[in-house]
């Protein structure tokens, strides 16, 4: 599946489309296309959390590679430039892309000699290792790598104006300080010659960039050349680092980053399972971050999303059953339920931390009553009483605000005991779309999934409270209240739920996703009947290959295609995109109404064949809402990977 040959890698569209991603478990990472041609402000080889797991500073961009073989020169780097011109093109030399493990390898042809190149990154620190080995050749392969390098903030762009770098000759290397103050950083090889040069190279178009309505050109600055002499056999390693003492060793680092991958392996129990399911277990690794606190050095979070979302508390919370529990790895969960109490704040979860570093956000409804889900799913797998004992305070000090009422209007409706929420000009739930002022689903009033959540967290807060032996009498009653005053969310001539109840313009009958969790959670308040019609509706008028529309296409504000400038994707983020992570739910709720495994592990089956597409390995954030289905929006999504994984768990015979 993550195998690509030589007329896929030699052709633009495919091998200049295809992404590869890398990743260091503090928030830094390393992507790029199969092709090497730059598409994404966000491609480089080194991307460094400098204040982990957010911070993100794209530090080494990329490594242009010329060898000379038999007097012949092969290049084998790719550039797209502002004219729109490609050159080189030295995929053309590509025989072979393939994943082994999670580090992307590739095979280049010159004559009769092969090349071998991989990347990968140090776990745990801001390195990445480019390691290229002539696996073949009857004479010496010469090798020159350009190094490009950049300063700046993973989410803008760079332009030729600037001074330039400082540039310092190490052994084997360079470092490079931007400017006094900033974070320096090295580049070293094992073995060659390295010469500095220091000037810029200018006009390389992001053709991605292009395409979602943002600046498409951007410079880089020649740091300098490493020059290699390799015979059949030898390897030589490239150390990018913002540490200040890395690795140098190729061979050590290579195989602590191959025996960490075999060790996830091994400690999901998935060693003889289908490559595909490995690869998912590799994948669910490059979400999880440490996240230190004051009292936790080793705290942990979930990167929402590559290459530029930070760690959001929802996506969080809903992927944490399928990244930690699905791959056995119970500490790590363990480890983000306490990270994130530490941010409970006025009854809430924080939404997101921004990249920047700045202070959490709170503008959720829905990422705190994920958070019960996280508990109880975690319990389940453990019998964890201890850290039940630790948080069930919190949990009741949450449940308690609610009632009281919080930030946005989040409060308990006395009338009926189902949770109201919204403020203008605040996005509260996950469909969260926002442009300026313009919040493109506000869904103000009572969401049905909100209240799906609100009465699954209640039943679990009465499970938990007899575990412990108090009283569960308030969480039952309040339970038996919204269960009763859920079929207000009955929408009897369409026999589905309403999105939303009690907002400013009355009830909201778009046929959405979101009534799904009013079947899938493991506490329902419908009955089996209505279950039912829900999961048909849903299949009938959402469900596709890659996840279901967020907006059923007969609907008027359907929009079946993502692109454009910022207003144009917002705009239809949440309007019939197509959302990967949602066939999760929708897989569960389909096996609890019909009862039949193998049927509900099918509908995952689009995403599995997805994994050896986009981002090979990994699984996009969104689809185009019409056929195809094209791939959108960031190329590895955490819940994705996290709902495939874990619903596959869960359909297993």
């Amino acid at each position: 599946m993550f195998d690509y040959e030589r007329s896929l890698c030699a052709e633009l569209m495919v091998a200049g489309t295809r992404e590869w991603l890398v990743t260091n478990g503090i928030g830094g990472f390393a992507c790029g296309t199969i092709a090497g041609i730059l598409t994404r402000r966000y491609h480089g080889l080194l991307v460094a959390a400098l204040k982990a797991p957010v911070g993100r500073m794209l530090l080494v961009t990329k490594l242009d590679a010329t060898a000379e073989y038999d007097g012949r020169a092969y290049p084998l780097y790719a550039d797209r430039f502002d004219d729109g011109a490609v050159f080189p093109k030295g995929f053309k030399h590509l025989e072979r892309f393939h994943l082994e493990g999670a580090i992307p390898v590739w095979s280049y042809a010159c004559a009769d000699a092969l090349l071998e190149k991989r990347i990968w990154m140090q776990p745990g620190a801001n390195t990445t290792y480019v390691r290229y080995t002539l696996r073949r050749g009857t004479k010496p392969l010469s090798l020159m790598l350009t190094t490009l390098v950049n300063y700046r903030d993973h989410h803008v762009l760079t332009h030729h104006g600037f001074e330039r770098m400082h540039l310092h000759a190490i052994p084997q290397g360079v470092r490079v300080l931007p400017f006094e103050g900033a974070t320096p950083y090295t580049i070293r090889s094992d073995r060659g010659h390295c010469e500095l040069y220091g000037d810029w190279l200018t006009g390389y178009f992001l053709s991605v960039e292009h395409f979602r309505g943002y600046d498409t050109t951007e410079d880089h600055f020649h740091a300098a050349s490493f020059n290699i002499e390799l015979q059949a056999g030898e390897s030589v390693t490239i150390v990018a680092s913002s540490e200040e003492a890395p690795n140098l060793n190729g061979d050590s680092a290579l195989a602590e980053r191959q025996a960490y991958e075999r060790a996830l392996i091994e400690q999901s129990g998935d060693t003889q399972s289908e490559p595909f399911v490995q690869q998912l277990v590799l994948a669910a690794d490059q979400f999880i971050v440490k996240r230190a606190l004051p009292d936790d050095p080793d705290g942990r979070s979930v990167i929402a999303g590559y290459p530029w979302f930070s760690d959001w508390g929802r996506d969080t919370m809903i992927s944490l059953p399928g990244l930690a529990l699905a791959t056995r790895r119970y500490d790590v969960a363990q480890r983000i339920l306490r990270t994130f109490a530490h941010f409970i704040s006025e009854g809430m979860l924080p939404n997101r931390f921004p990249d920047a570093g700045e202070a959490p956000e709170y503008n959720t409804a829905d990422a705190t009553l994920w958070y019960f889900e996280a508990i109880r799913a975690y319990h389940a797998a453990t019998g964890d009483d201890d850290l039940l004992r630790a948080l069930f305070p919190a949990l009741a000090q949450i449940i308690q605000a609610h009632h009281s009422g919080t930030r946005y209007n989040i409060k308990v409706d006395a009338e009926d005991g189902l949770l109201y929420a919204g403020a203008p000009g605040v996005q509260l739930t996950w469909m969260d779309a926002k442009v300026g002022e313009w919040v493109v689903t506000p869904r103000i009033g009572k969401p049905v999934e909100i209240n799906a959540l609100w009465y699954n967290g209640l039943c679990i807060m009465a499970d938990f409270a007899q575990r412990l032996g108090k009283n569960p009498a308030a969480y039952q009653e309040a339970a038996a209240r919204v269960k009763a005053s859920f079929m207000r969310f009955w929408f009897t001539s369409g026999s589905y739920c309403y999105d939303v109840i009690g907002g400013p313009e009355g009830h909201d009958l778009s046929l959405r996703p979101n009534q799904l969790f009013a079947v899938s959670l493991p506490h329902s308040p419908l009955s089996w009947e209505k279950q039912k019609a829900v999961v048909d509706a849903c299949a009938l008028h959402l469900l596709t290959t890659h996840g279901l529309r967020s907006l059923a296409p007969d609907d008027p504000a359907y929009i079946g295609h993502y692109g454009g400038d910022l207003i144009a994707r917002d705009g239809a983020y949440h309007q019939g995109t197509v959302w990967s992570w949602l066939i999760g739910p929708f897989a569960s709720a389909h096996l609890r109404v019909y009862g039949d495994k193998a049927q509900a592990r099918s509908y995952l089956m689009g995403l599995v064949r997805h994994m050896a597409g986009d981002c090979v390995g990994s699984i996009n954030e969104i689809f185009d809402g019409d056929p195809p289905h094209a791939p959108r929006g960031c190329f590895a999504q955490a819940w994705a990977v996290a709902e495939v994984l874990r619903v596959w768990r869960e359909t297993e015979p």
